[in-house]
C-alpha cells in the first residue's frame, strides 16, 4: 500500500483520488471547496478543506510523509505552480502535476515536478489511435516519443516466429509481452524468439510513437 495526496477535487483529481483509494492506497484529499470535500469524503481515507497554496496547511496536514501528491488543480497555471513548489520545498518524494498546455508543463517541470500529465491530451491521442485501425486495441503514451501499441495479431504476422518477423528491423518495434489467445490471465512477457504468434494473440509492442503508427496498416 502507498500513500497519495491529491490536491483539487474537479474531475480529474475527484477520479484520481477515488480510483487510487478503491486499489487499496491510502489517499488523503484536499480542496479549498467542502462542497467537494463532501462528495468525496466517503472514497477517500481523509479528505480535508484547505488551502494548498499555503505551505502552513501542507505541514500541518504532514503531506512530507505521504510517498506521492497529484496536484489536480490546472485551471490556473500560478496556484498550480506555486502548490507544486510547496510541495517540493517541504519534501514531497514524487510530485506529479496535472498541466493544460505545453507552456503550463514547462513552467511545472522548472520548478522541480517530477511528472506532468495531459488527461485531456493523453485521451484524445489514444481515442485517435483506436480509431484509425481497427486491429489497434490500446495505445499508453510513455512519452513525447515513445508509446505501447496492443494490436490484435496482424495477419501478416500469423503463423510466424518472433525471430522470422524481425520487427525490430522492419517497424523499429520490439513485442514485449503477447496475450496469448487475447486472454487477461495468459501474458508471455518478453516472448522468446521461437514463439509463434496465433491468430487470436493479442501482441504487446514498444517504440517510438513515428513507428508505432506504422502498425496502423498491417
Amino acid at each position: 500500500m502507498k500513500t497519495y495526496v491529491v490536491i483539487g477535487l474537479g474531475r480529474f483529481g475527484t477520479a484520481v483520488a477515488a480510483e487510487l483509494c478503491k486499489l487499496g492506497h491510502e489517499v488523503l484529499a484536499i480542496d479549498g471547496d467542502e462542497g467537494r470535500v463532501q462528495a468525496i469524503a466517503d472514497h477517500v481515507t481523509h479528505a480535508v478543506t484547505g488551502d494548498a497554496r499555503d505551505p502552513a496547511v501542507l505541514r500541518a496536514l504532514g503531506v512530507r510523509n505521504y510517498d506521492c501528491a497529484i496536484v489536480a488543480v490546472a485551471d490556473d497555471v500560478g496556484n498550480s505552480a506555486l502548490i507544486t513548489m510547496n510541495l517540493k520545498e517541504i519534501g514531497v518524494k514524487q510530485v506529479i502535476a496535472k498541466a493544460q498546455s505545453h507552456v503550463h508543463q514547462k513552467v511545472l517541470q522548472k520548478i522541480g515536478a517530477d511528472r506532468v500529465v495531459f488527461p485531456e491530451h493523453e485521451t484524445g491521442v489514444k481515442l485517435a489511435q483506436n480509431l484509425s485501425s481497427s486491429n489497434i486495441l490500446n495505445f499508453i503514451e510513455l512519452s513525447d516519443d515513445f508509446g505501447i501499441v496492443e494490436l490484435a495479431a496482424p495477419k501478416p504476422w500469423q503463423g510466424h516466429s518472433i525471430k522470422d518477423l524481425d520487427v525490430r528491423a522492419k517497424y523499429g518495434v520490439n513485442i514485449i509481452a503477447v496475450r496469448k489467445g487475447g486472454s487477461e490471465n495468459d501474458l508471455v512477457v518478453a516472448p522468446g524468439a521461437s514463439y509463434v504468434i496465433s491468430p487470436s494473440d493479442v501482441v504487446v509492442t514498444l517504440g517510438r510513437n513515428e513507428n508505432t503508427s506504422t502498425l496502423h496498416d498491417l
